[in-house]
């Protein structure tokens, strides 16, 4: 029976956990804490930092772990591939593009003047003047999520767009980025041997107060997509990072019906997007994406067939606070649910704005598009 280590013990990877659990495999999970349901769900749980290359590496030799990987976090994804190529184990992607995808400065870099490229300019300097016209986005360059974001509309505002990414960046820099004035989605997608094999594009809707903290995910095949200038700005971006196989995610924005790439790495969502895409079409990402690293049987995907339009809400609240699931009203038809914590909790800071508590998943109805 084949060891498998996962990254982390948040919702997410403890799905991934769960998944190999139920395909045969003897699991381990390490966190900083036991903080999250991967710690129970894994047959073997160890509190070691995830970002501690010795420790983790340590516990791979003394374990026979077999492979390593993480869902839903890049900030493991760098890690998770570093001691695979070192420890000879099955990876997808190289630690250098791991690291790109991880860092905004580094993957702009790389994909200057591509296809599907944003404008940018980096910085460590509060009062640094831009030359990219308003309104930007002001981010860490090294940062998860949502932390430290900000749209800036006016160059009196900058200063303090700047801190704030710098404040929740590592390295202590910022990435300003030319704002695209269109439509937003996700991209989940699915690669071999260098090829996008597999395009789902959902719509992201965000909450009203909070410019980019997702709200809604929805997939519905009636909404036409410029297939063609999406798939191009992916697969360009795919070719200049060597994403070569694996499952893929890109945040896009739209503009007269031309893509641009805000967001591409090489893992899959936090979105549990892979959950909705099952509800939608059946593919079970999540399975051939273990047996494609683990048992290099190379996955086929469905084609367009009988489908069932779904929507992934999230529940979300102010964090350092106990959270009230009575608050939420269950959407009619929900076919899915779960709450990252008991009645209760207090509610930990992750994008320490507006934090999610909690999914539904229910069909798609008319009147919500």
């Amino acid at each position: 029976m084949k060891k498998i280590l996962i990254l982390g013990v948040a919702p997410v990877q403890a799905e991934a956990i769960e998944k190999l659990n139920d395909m045969g495999y003897e699991t381990y999970a390490i966190a900083m804490k036991k903080d999250g349901p991967g710690a129970d769900a894994a047959q073997h749980f160890e509190e070691i930092n995830i970002i501690d290359e010795q420790a983790v590496s340590q516990y791979i030799k003394d374990n026979q772990i077999d492979a390593v990987y993480s869902v839903g976090s890049d900030l493991a994804m760098p890690v998770a591939n570093k001691l695979s190529e070192a420890l000879n184990l099955p990876h997808f992607v190289s630690y250098e593009t791991a690291y790109a995808c991880n860092h905004k400065d580094e993957m702009r870099q790389r994909t200057n003047g591509i296809t599907g490229s944003v404008p940018f300019e980096i910085t460590q300097n509060a009062d640094y003047q831009t030359e990219i016209d308003y309104p930007v986005f002001v981010k860490p360059t090294d940062g998860q999520g949502q932390r430290g974001i900000s749209l800036v509309e006016t160059k009196e505002a900058l200063p303090n767009a700047i801190r704030k990414a710098i404040e929740n960046s590592r390295e202590g820099s910022a990435i300003i980025e030319r704002y695209i004035d269109g439509y937003e989605i996700s991209v989940n997608g699915y690669v071999v041997d260098g090829k996008l094999q597999f395009t789902l594009v959902s719509m992201r809707e965000t909450w009203p107060q909070h410019p980019g903290l997702i709200h809604k995910h929805v997939i519905d095949p009636e909404v036409k997509f410029p297939m063609y200038s999406i798939e191009a700005a992916i697969q360009a971006h795919l070719e200049t990072l060597q994403i070569d196989n694996g499952p893929v995610y890109a945040q896009v924005k739209v503009m007269n019906d031309e893509a641009f790439i805000i967001e591409i790495t090489p893992r899959f969502d936090g979105c549990h997007m892979h959950k909705l895409i099952q509800y939608y079409n059946e593919d079970d990402l999540l399975d051939k994406t273990f047996k494609h690293l683990l048992e290099n049987q190379k996955p086929s995907f469905s084609k367009e067939g009988e489908v069932q339009p779904v929507v992934l809400e999230f529940m979300c609240e102010t964090p350092n606070q106990t959270i009230d699931y009575n608050q939420f009203k269950t959407p009619e038809g929900t076919v899915e649910s779960y709450r990252y914590y008991n009645q209760g909790d207090m509610i930990r800071p992750v994008n320490g704005v507006y934090d999610k508590v909690g999914f539904y998943i229910y069909p798609l109805k008319k009147e919500e598009i």
